[in-house]
């Protein structure tokens, strides 16, 4: 998962230490948010969604779907500005390898995304279907699974 050159995200700054937006940078991000929300629904759908990722990464049409499915957990068809903040500052993690620091500071946000099915556990299946948003490889993701695992289930 790579930003696309001069896309607007890459002018973006995320701070290494909290991998958050400065207050300038997330003013910047809810100005677009609002431009590409045409329906001025305070919302995304998934169509809005997926142009938004076709045109900034290299995303493939089924990892586009699987985040926007992972983010609608009411399956509203729609994700607000808190989602797209957080896809955001997951793709400037990932574009800038903070990938360990963004899941170690924002490790609940992190969880409930991969929970697909709500049980409160994330399963290796859950777990292997996200990997790409991580940038880990399977045997990688296998290795960390294995050391979280504490239960052993």
């Amino acid at each position: 998962m790579r930003l696309k050159p001069g896309c607007f995200l890459q002018y973006l700054y995320l701070d290494e230490t909290h991998c958050l937006l400065s207050v300038r940078n997330a003013k910047a991000l809810t100005d677009y948010f609002q431009l590409l929300d045409v329906h001025k629904k305070n919302a995304l759908n998934n169509l809005q969604f997926y142009c938004f990722l076709r045109y900034v990464t290299d995303l493939k049409k089924k990892h586009i779907m699987l985040l926007f499915d992972l983010l609608d957990r009411n399956a509203e068809g729609s994700i607000g500005f808190d989602e797209f903040y957080l896809v955001v500052c997951l793709l400037l993690a990932h574009e800038n390898h903070l990938e360990k620091q963004f899941i170690y500071r924002h490790s609940g946000p992190v969880f409930r995304l991969l929970d697909v099915d709500d049980d409160h556990t994330i399963s290796p299946m859950e777990f292997q279907a996200a990997g790409f948003l991580f940038n880990i490889k399977k045997d990688e993701l296998e290795k960390i699974f294995k050391d979280f695992d504490v239960s052993g289930e």
